[in-house]
């Protein structure tokens, strides 16, 4: 993906500006943020294909930034930092970053994971089939067995984020996160939302055929996709 375009978020200015020359000689496009505070709004205004963070920063840590960023969507998030403990890796992961690389890193190493991310991330899809149900998420619109289904912003987000992980089980805490932002919504609040959201896609809410529940962790959707 040779124009894929690439935020540095880091502190240190000779670190970020070797970061951006080296993914500038690999074909990539950068742009760059100081702090937390300037890669939201970096983030924001270009809508880049990848982030790259560094956790300790002013202005908003690297944990904000990969919070802020995971609520807006699916954008791939690599996190370099010199805090390599366990307890700092796993907060990262949980809040949504997809890889973590502690400095010092091998730069041919780190454009390696780059390709692998956007790779993976691939072109992000308008529209998502399974039996008897589409989601169309340009439009947020749904329809199911041939009708509409009109969802309110909140169960379009839940569903939108379920059908997109079809086959794997999200976490309560997952949905509360990327739905209502960190500390905003309890598990309680998760499963009313879930229960509305069955009654008007499932045919029969009470055996339900998208929206299963997994015990002791969240929700899966298991709807199978269309060939």
């Amino acid at each position: 993906m040779p124009e894929s375009l690439i935020l540095v978020a880091e502190d240190e200015g000779a670190i970020r500006e070797s970061l951006c020359d080296e993914l500038s000689a690999a074909g990539y496009r950068t742009i760059e943020a100081p702090d937390g505070r300037e890669a939201i709004a970096r983030f924001e205004e270009a809508a880049p294909d990848l982030v790259l963070t560094d956790l300790a920063m002013p202005n908003g840590d690297g944990f904000r930034v990969i919070s802020t960023i995971r609520q807006r969507g699916r954008t791939p998030i690599i996190v370099l930092s010199v805090l390599g403990g366990e307890s700092d890796k796993i907060r990262a992961l949980d809040l949504g970053a997809d890889d973590y690389v502690t400095k010092p890193f091998s730069v041919a190493e780190l454009i390696a994971r780059v390709r692998a991310q956007l790779r993976r991330a691939g072109p992000a899809p308008t529209r998502l089939e399974f039996p008897d149900l589409t989601i169309d998420l340009s439009r947020h619109q749904v329809r199911q067995g041939g009708r509409d289904v009109h969802l309110t912003p909140t169960e379009f987000a839940i569903l939108e984020l379920l059908a997109g992980q079809a086959g794997k089980p999200v976490s309560s805490r997952e949905i509360a996160r990327r739905v209502w932002g960190a500390g905003e919504a309890t598990p309680d609040t998760v499963r009313v939302h879930v229960g509305s959201l069955r009654r008007k896609i499932e045919p029969d809410p009470s055996v339900p055929q998208y929206i299963v529940t997994e015990p002791w962790v969240g929700y899966r959707f298991i709807g199978l996709p269309r060939e």
